[in-house]
C-alpha cells in the first residue's frame, strides 16, 4: 500500500487543533507523529509561548519534539523586524512571554506596554493575560509612528471549551483605534513556511503542510507552493472547505493524522459524477453522495468545487449543500 506521506520529504505540522486542543491531546496524533520517518517542524500561530515551551508541551503529551524544530509566529515576526531595524532597537512586546523571548533572540530590546519611552515598533501576539491597557499602549505607540507587526490574525483559538477569541480579535481592537494596518507575518504569510522548510533543508513542493484552518494553514501552504492538508480535528470542517476560495482549498482532506499513513485515492470524473475510492458525488440542485466516510467527503468536495468553478453555484451554495448532504 502506498501511504500519502511517502511522497514527501518533510512535514510542517500545526499544533492547536491538530496535535492539541487546549490541555487535551488530539486522538491518534501522538502515535502518528512519532512513527514518521521524515522530519517534522511544528509551526504555530500561537505566539504566547516560546519554542522551548511549545516543545515541552508536546513532549508532555508524548510527542517527540525539540525546540529547534518549533517555529512560532512571534519568532517569524521578530526575524522580520530584525531585517527592518537596527540591532538593539526597542520594540513593544504585546502578548505572552514568547513575544519578548523571540525579540531577544534576534538582538532586539523588548519593552512591556507599561514601560515608558519611545519604541521603534510594536509586535502584537496572542497572550491570555493581555489587557485593554496593553492594547491602548500599543495604539498610542502606533499612532506615534511605531511600526506595527502582528504575529497572526486568527480570530479564534481552538480549546477544549470550543473556540475562544484569538489574536486576530485583539488586533481588530487596536485597528479600530489607529489608521494603519499591521504587517502580518504568521500564517498565511509565506515567511513562516519558508523558515520551516529551511530548517530541514526541504523543497516546498516536497514539503507537506498540515493544519485545521483554511484561511491560515491551507492558504499559507498554497501561497508557499506546498501541498496543503486539512485535518478535520480542529476549527474547520467539510462545509467550511466546500465554501473555501480556490486559494484556501486543501489538496488533501483527512479525518485525523492517521490519514498520513494510509492510501489517498486519486480523484476521477465520469460525466457529472466525481469519485474517490468507493464513494461518488454529483452536484445539481442538491449534493448527491453515494458512499460513506472520508472518501464521501472528498468526493463531495470535488463535486461542489467543480460546480463553483463552472459558475453554476456560489461558494455559499457549496457550503449549504455540504451541510445538508
Amino acid at each position: 500500500m502506498t501511504r500519502l506521506i511517502d511522497g514527501f520529504d518533510a512535514l510542517i505540522c500545526d499544533v492547536d487543533g491538530v496535535v492539541v486542543a487546549g490541555s487535551s491531546v488530539v486522538a491518534h496524533a501522538v502515535d502518528v507523529l512519532n512513527s514518521l520517518e521524515i522530519p517534522v517542524v511544528f509551526a504555530t500561530n500561537n505566539a504566547s509561548r516560546t519554542p522551548m515551551e511549545v516543545a515541552a508541551t508536546l513532549r508532555g503529551h508524548g510527542v517527540h519534539a525539540s525546540a529547534d524544530h518549533v517555529l512560532t509566529s512571534s519568532l517569524a515576526a521578530a526575524r522580520e523586524l530584525a531585517n527592518m531595524l537596527s540591532p538593539g532597537s526597542a520594540v513593544m512586546a504585546v502578548g505572552g512571554p514568547g513575544v519578548a523571548d523571540s525579540l531577544r533572540s534576534v538582538g532586539l530590546q523588548p519593552r512591556s506596554p507599561q514601560d515608558e519611552g519611545d519604541v521603534a515598533a510594536v509586535v502584537q501576539g496572542y497572550g491570555p493575560q493581555v489587557t485593554a491597557a496593553d492594547l491602548g499602549a500599543a495604539a498610542v505607540a502606533i499612532r506615534s509612528g511605531a511600526r506595527w507587526v502582528a504575529t497572526n490574525a486568527d480570530l479564534t483559538l481552538p480549546t477544549e471549551q470550543g473556540p475562544l477569541p484569538g489574536n486576530g480579535s485583539l488586533v481588530s481592537a487596536v485597528q479600530a483605534a489607529v489608521e494603519v494596518d499591521p504587517v502580518i507575518v504568521g500564517k498565511p504569510s509565506r515567511a513562516i513556511y519558508a523558515l520551516a522548510a529551511e530548517l530541514v533543508g526541504a523543497q516546498a513542493a516536497r514539503t507537506m503542510a498540515v493544519g485545521d484552518r483554511l484561511e491560515t494553514d491551507i492558504a499559507g501552504a498554497t501561497a508557499s507552493g506546498m501541498p496543503g492538508v486539512l485535518v478535520l480535528t480542529g476549527v474547520h470542517g467539510p462545509a467550511d472547505a466546500a465554501g473555501a476560495s480556490p486559494q484556501s482549498r486543501p489538496l488533501y482532506v483527512l479525518e485525523d493524522l492517521r490519514g498520513l499513513e494510509r492510501d489517498y485515492p486519486v480523484g476521477s470524473r465520469n460525466g457529472d459524477w466525481f469519485a474517490r475510492g468507493d464513494a461518488m458525488a454529483r452536484c445539481g440542485e442538491r449534493l448527491d453522495v453515494r458512499g460513506r466516510g472520508i472518501d464521501a467527503v472528498r468526493a463531495g468536495l470535488d463535486a461542489v468545487w467543480a460546480a463553483v468553478d463552472a459558475g453554476r453555484i456560489t461558494s455559499q451554495d457549496a457550503r449549504a449543500l455540504m451541510v445538508s448532504r
